[in-house]
């Protein structure tokens, strides 16, 4: 099997999808724009060959590498990136190459388009936010009177909260619209909920292989434009309602041999429409691993090698690993380096002891959402969970 991965040096981790293939007797061809000596060593040791382009950006580059991989070793049996970033490559590339083990151009749209969203969602029986597309001030003034303030607006295709912003009343609105980006943009409702989500991965039938659960509880809009505090912790187990709104809406996209990272809200007011507090309600779909470090907090959370399960499912089409450790609340604090917090993040790991896992730097691309500085630790408790947040971003005095 040929399988060429874009882009395998970004996220560093996601060098262990690349090891884990090579480890099942896949060719593991890798395309980037980062120099071969810049690649981890476990990344040269997975990869056949590397294709280094100027820049992904440029797809004719990109097209070229796989010509010639095509080539040298034959036809290309998968296309994958794992990044939300890279999915339209991906799927030009897959349609290009007649590649079947994943969705072509004609049907990311689905994946990337947040309007999209909305119709695979409400097929799965899931409430969504009303929502329209962002197109004069008179239509944003029209969807106002019909919703009320707060809404947001936020980019059609877009990734997590960034350029994602609150409107609180008619100042607001029209100062958007000032400022209105060429990008299309959508305005929807506002919902009052924490963001779970139903993480894993699913078989070539949309068979799931693997579930996981995250919340976060601050706002993640406010993560990017007010840098709160950033944190979110992985549940011991998946709740029932979020596995079957989980289930549902994988059926309703026809989702297949993929990771997966659905968003919902948990409701913490009750929203005529939508339903009372504690109900489940559509927030976006990402066919790609959640971001950052959380494919290793669902592997430290559950006791599971999620790099390996994917690569099971890519050489074998099945799960051939079963993962019978203890489950965990795993918990991820970003912290800031212009924030002065009471500890440093090194006394913040010897205090966690054995309950840490990870303690690093996060890359500056990802740091505007995420924090600069990691703190990944593991706990039986939520108790120990809140006391463990409440330490990573306590501030100094006078900080």
């Amino acid at each position: 099997m040929n399988f060429v991965f874009i882009s395998p040096n970004f996220p560093e981790a996601y060098r262990w999808f690349c090891v884990r293939l090579r480890e099942n007797g896949v060719n593991v061809l890798g395309v980037g724009d980062a120099p071969y000596d810049f690649l981890h060593p476990d990344l040269k040791w997975a990869l056949t060959e590397y294709y280094r382009v100027g820049s992904l950006e440029d797809y004719d580059q990109v097209l070229r590498a796989l010509g010639y991989f095509t080539g040298r070793y034959g036809k290309v049996d998968w296309v994958e990136s794992n990044n939300e970033y890279w999915l339209e490559l991906d799927a030009q590339l897959r349609t290009d190459f007649n590649i079947t083990t994943g969705p072509k151009a004609h049907e990311i749209g689905k994946y990337k388009s947040k309007l999209a969203m909305k119709e695979y969602y409400q097929k799965a029986g899931v409430p969504c936010a009303r929502c329209a597309p962002v197109t004069s001030l008179e239509a944003g003034l029209d969807f106002v009177r019909e919703t009320g303030y707060p809404v947001v607006v936020k980019p059609d295709n877009g990734v997590g909260a960034v350029a994602t912003w609150r409107l609180e009343d008619d100042a607001d609105l029209r100062r958007f619209f000032q400022v209105l980006p060429e990008t299309p943009y959508l305005m929807e409702e506002y919902i009052s909920g924490s963001v779970v989500t139903y993480d894993g991965i699913c078989g070539a039938g949309g068979e799931v292989l693997f579930a996981a659960s995250h919340v976060t509880r601050n706002s993640i809009m406010d993560m990017v434009n007010k840098h709160v505090p950033t944190y979110y912790y992985v549940e011991k187990e998946v709740p029932a309602d979020v596995e079957a709104a989980g289930k549902a809406t994988l059926k309703a996209f026809g989702a297949a041999s993929r990771f997966f990272h659905l968003e919902f809200f948990r409701l913490t007011a009750d929203k005529s429409g939508l339903g009372r507090t504690g109900d489940i309600a559509a927030l976006e779909v990402n066919m790609r691993p959640a971001g950052g470090y959380t494919p290793d907090m669902l592997n430290f959370s559950q006791s599971a090698d999620v790099y390996r399960i994917w690569a099971d499912m890519v050489a074998f089409g099945e799960l051939r690993h079963v993962y019978n450790g203890p489950h965990r609340y795993c918990v991820y604090a970003g912290r800031r380096d212009e924030v002065r917090y009471d500890v440093s993040l090194g006394q913040l790991e010897a205090r966690c002891g054995s309950h840490a896992r990870l303690f690093t730097r996060m890359p500056d691309a990802l740091a505007g959402t995420m924090g600069n500085q990691v703190a990944i630790a593991c706990f039986d408790t939520m108790e120990e969970v809140d006391a463990f947040v409440e330490t990573a971003f306590r501030l100094r005095d006078g900080g």
